[in-house]
């Protein structure tokens, strides 16, 4: 285990750092690291096989059993007073950890026969990490991201996830149309209106559920790429759900029968 070392400035480089990640997409891109914030999604990672090139800690937390295990899976450690914690962290509240975290890797090949939830456009970081979370436990096999959706490594991303998000398999493509348009399983549009029933539809093949903009849905371009378009039935005066809730029925009705 490396020794803490203590910081004092927020102008050391690491601290600096750290902000930038915390603010800057481009910049987590760029350096290809992000930063986790929290005891338990930090020790989730730990436990999960993740090595930390930078473990950050309060001095209050420094003595939690937990950290032991978070200074074994890291680089090199560094000791924070609160104040100085608190002025760096993302949280209203800060727990007093943080590690600095390498990119996962966003690729991967759609297979026949696969469960996959494509977002397109999809902006709130809470949303995303609710999906991907619903996505994780139903058991899909990877989740794919339009270019104009949110960022996955966010940290508010990460948080909602709980960890989803650095499990399940996630993927950019290049061009998010074309991978749709080329998937070895059947494409269905999720919109409010105009649709069958997400009850009557057959997803025995496999499938690609994909949900668009919390505001406008999804665009023209995925809804005809489709090959079907399905609804969530809805009782009363409601017009739409939530785009979260509105994936966690579609993909559950698309795994339940999955064998």
């Amino acid at each position: 285990m490396p020794p803490f070392q203590p910081i004092t400035s927020r102008e050391n480089p690491l601290c600096k750092q750290i902000v930038k990640l915390l603010r800057s997409s481009r910049f987590r891109r760029e350096t290809g690291m992000t930063v986790l914030e929290g005891l338990r999604l930090c020790v989730d990672a730990a436990r999960s096989g993740a090595r930390f090139p930078a473990l950050v800690v309060s001095r209050r937390l420094a003595s939690d059993p937990e950290i032991d295990l978070l200074a074994a899976a890291a680089d090199a450690c560094y000791l924070l007073d609160d104040e100085l914690f608190a002025r760096l962290a993302d949280t209203v509240s800060p727990q007093g950890v943080l590690c600095l975290l390498r990119l996962p890797q966003t690729a991967f090949s759609l297979r026949a026969g696969g469960y996959y939830l494509a977002l397109e456009r999809v902006q709130d970081p809470s949303n995303l990490g609710a999906m991907s979370r619903t996505a994780e436990a139903l058991g899909l096999d990877g989740l794919l991201l339009s270019d104009d959706t949110c960022d996955p490594f966010a940290p508010k991303s990460l948080r909602a996830s709980m960890g989803a998000l650095l499990r399940l398999p996630v993927c950019c493509p290049p061009d998010f149309y074309a991978a749709l348009e080329a998937a070895p399983v059947p494409v269905y549009a999720c919109v409010a209106q105009a649709a069958q029933p997400v009850t009557a539809a057959d997803f025995s093949r496999g499938a690609i559920a994909c949900i668009g903009n919390e505001a406008n849905g999804l665009s023209d371009r995925v809804k005809t790429l489709a090959d079907a378009r399905v609804t969530v039935p809805m009782a009363g005066r409601a017009e739409s759900l939530n785009a979260a809730a509105a994936a966690a029925i579609v993909l559950w009705e698309m795994v339940r029968g999955r064998s």
